[in-house]
């Protein structure tokens, strides 16, 4: 079990803001959110497409992107599993795993249910001189239900209500009277999806999501400081191309999302404004020039390779601006379909390094969906 204290782990996981960049000449201007764990692309299909996933085909996964997909698909009902690693490179036991699920009702609606489970392992506290101060399993998760329904043959809403518990540290902080406990949050999601696909399959797609909209989380008896939901605007499109075999088809994806989460400024009254800013007016804050503007936004692009709907390979793209996070890299992944179960695998390709790694550089992702008639 490797050693960290318990502010290490909160800054290189959780609080990025401001941090000096490698030129030393500008800073990186994070923005930062409690329960940064709905963030993470779960699904190893969209992993493989550089996370894409907001206007791609259905499936049983859609709840993690972009809910009003669901009743789109074909299959009654499915259910489908995820298990991600995170911070491979620093531990064994950081991870997420997820699980989802969806019922049609009819031709025009469906209900469905996920969970997400986030495990930062097994930690070890110790001061600056190496004191152990104990031992923690901190842990995220949370619980969504949602309903999508058809508003034409081509066109789709969805509402999804989320439960969110952030438990990353309890107790007595040391030489402190501040006392740590679990957050507890709720959040909702809002999406639209649009496809206009000919008798062939050719054909687009749009959607666009609006996620994590809800309360603040506070982590301790401080009552002052509670953080934003990781709330998020997102777009996509894309572009369904069969070949003239009627057995290979692509599709080409594009994912655009903005994090609604001002960045905290960095001087004692400006912290002290920011978390009295309600979170509506945080969602407006954080398209301000201070917040990045138009350079904070996240671009995902990826395509897929399908041949007889069976054998799948996928390629991605993921950016992001230098100054906001600069995580850009490349992805990759397969999948394959026999009789009603789908098997994806999904790998980012190392790049970067330090601060603008991708804490899943050189991982696989896996996942599983099944249908049930």
């Amino acid at each position: 079990m490797r050693q960290f204290s318990f502010l290490a782990i909160l800054f290189v996981m959780w609080v990025p803001a401001m941090i000096q960049a490698q030129d030393f000449s500008k800073i990186l201007n994070v923005a930062s959110s409690a329960a940064p764990f709905l963030r993470i692309s779960p699904d190893a299909r969209a992993g493989g497409m550089g996370e894409a996933g907001i206007a791609t085909s259905p499936d049983a996964n859609a709840s993690f992107y972009n809910l009003s997909k669901v009743v789109f698909n074909t299959a009654p009902n499915a259910v489908a599993a995820s298990y991600t690693p995170w911070l491979r490179s620093i531990s064994s036991n950081i991870y997420l795993a997820t699980i989802s699920g969806y019922h049609k009702l009819d031709d025009m609606q469906a209900v469905s249910a996920s969970l997400r489970y986030f495990s930062l392992g097994n930690l070890q506290f110790s001061d600056a001189s190496g004191n152990m101060l104990g031992s923690s399993h901190p842990r995220e998760f949370s619980f969504e239900g949602g309903y999508s329904r058809k508003l034409s043959d081509k066109f789709s809403i969805a509402l999804a209500a989320r439960f969110i518990n952030s438990k990353l540290a309890s107790g007595a902080a040391n030489n402190s009277l501040t006392t740590y406990k679990a957050g507890n949050a709720f959040g909702v999601d809002i999406s639209a999806f649009y496809t206009d696909l000919d008798e062939t399959g050719k054909g687009y797609a749009f959607g666009a999501t609006l996620t994590n909209l809800g309360s603040r989380v506070n982590y301790s008896s401080n009552t002052t400081s509670k953080e934003f939901l990781p709330a998020n605007l997102g777009l996509g499109a894309s572009y369904m191309m069969p070949l003239d075999d009627q057995k290979s088809k692509f599709q080409f994806a594009l994912d655009i999302n903005k994090l609604l989460t001002p960045v905290p400024p960095t001087d004692s009254a400006g912290i002290a404004e920011y978390y009295k800013g309600s979170v509506v007016s945080s969602y407006f804050k954080s398209f301000g020039g201070d917040n990045g503007g138009l350079k904070a936004f996240q671009f995902s692009l990826g395509t897929e390779y399908s041949y007889n709907n069976e054998f799948f390979i996928r390629a991605g793209y993921f950016y992001e601006d230098k100054y906001h996070g600069g995580r850009n890299y490349l992805t990759t992944g397969v999948g394959y379909k026999y009789q009603t179960a789908m098997f994806n695998i999904a790998y980012v390709v190392p790049s970067g390094s330090g601060i603008t790694k991708s804490p899943l550089s050189n991982t696989l992702r896996f996942g599983v969906t099944v249908t049930i008639p």
